[in-house]
């Protein structure tokens, strides 16, 4: 205490030797959160007298008599170290120019969100990234002091800015928080800006583990908003494309066409990497004379011409997995590869884990233990730089998987003893209990647990509706089928995984090894003839049979 009075004095005394112009630049910079550009200064610092031009001049000054910092070289930063801050904080608030100070920064760092925000998805991508990057603790502290004084309308628009940025650069968990808290102030605020703001957010949760009926909320909040106005905002275009899939399900693929034909480029190649990935989802790759393969691709040649690093990583990923069901494991790898490399460049921390977790499950079926291992060392790296739950829950949920594969029994338990801890309540999700009663019925010695774990399994995937976890599970239900001996009743539930999937996976090695003793047991025709029956079937009817017996 003592030492802390010994300094206050001497800040005293520092102060009084100022003149007024430096004492106000002072007290002003102290709003500052991570430091200030010159450009911010001369925003938040200017006025009572003092010029953009003198700001300057007076920054230099303080920087002289040791008052502040700049950092940088030749495009200083300015910062205040800890104590000058707090001094210089009450110095503000006894001058009563807080407010004044707080909407000057905030009213700056609006803008230049705001100004970044369409660079975001353009070939100044990585230029624009840096410099909100820069700003952002600066950002942080405009967005908390709007939400803490409860200013509705200028923490709207500042989070319909920053959205995009907290998303793309590797900010999620902060993001969500923020536009979340926003969204939730009451007070007027222009519908478009209120639109957009919950767009963002139903963009957040629909990405990853998603709450579909969390996600669905936000969909109708935001078409709600903006179904009668200019929808200036790519993002609202695509929630007007999602609600019509929330009202008519049998929609999801001729939802997305008419955005082909529109005036953003980027609007145009996202909507052409979600007809490849619904064909996909849907079963319905190769259906109609449409390619999947085909949408990913040319989408992912509409995001090169963009320079829009994340979408190509969007069409990347999604033809990695398209080649990874299809077998061809080693150039699914190559893919992830160049996914990874061109995310890794905007900060996308979260989407490397989930892309090298899957890197490290085709090496395994490579029979490549060393870069399976690798893979996923590096998602485990990936994963202590980030807080996003889903990012969290996804890498325990493949290592689950991996350790299923290797015959860690007590790994798999372990991993989704985690992923349920980091999930909470969300791990009561379809999806997710879907995916953790397959993997335990897999586990289950007992063939009484196995079946209860199976039709909790299928349970859970009919009632997502995702044709890939569909087929995913019924391959669980064949193994079951073959341990009881059921050799004809495996085939056509793996029939039927393949029918509702529309494409015979080769990355899910249970079916190889289910076909390879089926086939052995009952001889080519046989084998023939249950999968053909397989295909005339329903599966849940399959499913009924095999888990009533």
């Amino acid at each position: 205490m003592p030492r802390h009075k010994t300094l206050r004095a001497v800040v005293d005394w520092s102060w009084e030797l100022l003149t007024d112009a430096e004492r106000m630049v002072l007290r002003r910079l102290s709003v500052f959160s991570g430091g200030a550009s010159l450009e911010a200064a001369e925003r938040v610092c200017a006025g009572d007298g003092v010029e953009r031009e003198q700001v300057l001049e007076l920054l230099t000054a303080l920087t002289e008599k040791s008052l502040l910092l700049a950092e940088g070289g030749g495009t200083p930063r300015y910062r205040l170290t800890g104590m000058i801050q707090e001094y210089a904080g009450q110095r503000l608030a006894e001058a009563g120019e807080a407010d004044l100070a707080r909407h000057a920064h905030l009213a700056h760092f609006t803008e230049l969100a705001e100004t970044a925000e369409p660079q975001l998805r353009r070939a100044g991508q990585l230029e624009w990234l840096a410099r909100v990057e820069a700003e952002h603790d600066n950002l942080g502290a405009a967005m908390r002091g709007a939400l803490a004084a409860g200013e509705a309308r200028a923490a709207m628009r500042l989070a319909a800015g920053g959205g995009w940025y907290w998303w793309l650069g590797g900010r999620r968990t902060e993001g969500i928080e923020l536009l979340t808290a926003a969204a939730g102030l009451p007070g007027e605020v222009a519908d478009e800006v209120r639109a957009t703001v919950c767009a963002l957010i139903a963009g957040f949760v629909t990405s990853g583990l998603s709450d579909e009926r969390r996600a669905a909320e936000w969909i109708h909040e935001a078409y709600r908003l903006s179904r009668h106005g200019r929808r200036s905002h790519p993002g609202l275009r695509l929630v007007a494309v999602l609600e019509r899939m929330l009202q008519a399900p049998e929609s999801s693929l001729s939802a997305f066409e008419p955005l082909l034909d529109d005036e953003d480029p980027w609007v145009r190649a996202l909507a052409r990497w979600h007809l490849g990935k619904m064909r996909i989802a849907l079963g319905r790759d190769g259906q109609d004379g449409h390619d999947a393969g085909a949408y990913l691709e040319g989408a992912l040649a509409e995001f090169r011409a963009l320079g829009e690093r994340y979408g190509i990583s969007l069409a990347l990923s999604e033809l990695a997995n398209l080649l990874a069901l299809r077998g061809e494991f080693a150039g699914a790898c190559e893919r992830y590869e160049q996914a990874i490399a061109v995310v890794t460049e905007v900060g996308a921390t979260e989407d490397v884990i989930r892309m090298r977790s899957w890197q490290a499950q085709l090496y395994w079926l490579l029979g490549d233990e060393d870069a399976s291992a690798a893979a996923m060392a590096e998602a485990g790296r990936c994963a202590e730089r980030v807080t996003w739950p889903d990012a969290l829950a996804e890498l325990a949920l493949s290592k689950a998987g991996l350790a299923r594969w290797s015959g860690d029994t007590e790994e798999v338990h372990r991993q989704l003893g985690v992923a349920a801890a980091l999930l909470g309540d969300d791990a009561e999700q379809a999806d997710i209990r879907a995916v953790t009663h397959d993997l335990l019925g897999y586990l289950a010695d007992d063939l009484g647990e196995a079946r209860a774990h199976r039709a909790a399994a299928c349970a859970a995937a009919s009632e997502t509706g995702h044709a890939p976890l569909i087929a995913h599970v019924l391959i669980g239900v064949a193994d079951l089928a073959l341990r009881r001996d059921e050799y004809e009743q495996a085939v056509r539930l793996l029939a039927a995984s393949t029918g509702v999937r529309g494409l015979r996976t080769r990355s899910h090695p249970d079916m190889a090894r289910i076909e390879r003793t089926a086939r052995r047991r009952l001889g080519d025709v046989r084998f023939a003839e249950a999968t053909r029956e397989g295909t005339r079937v329903r599966w849940s009817q399959l499913v009924e049979v095999t888990l009533a017996t």
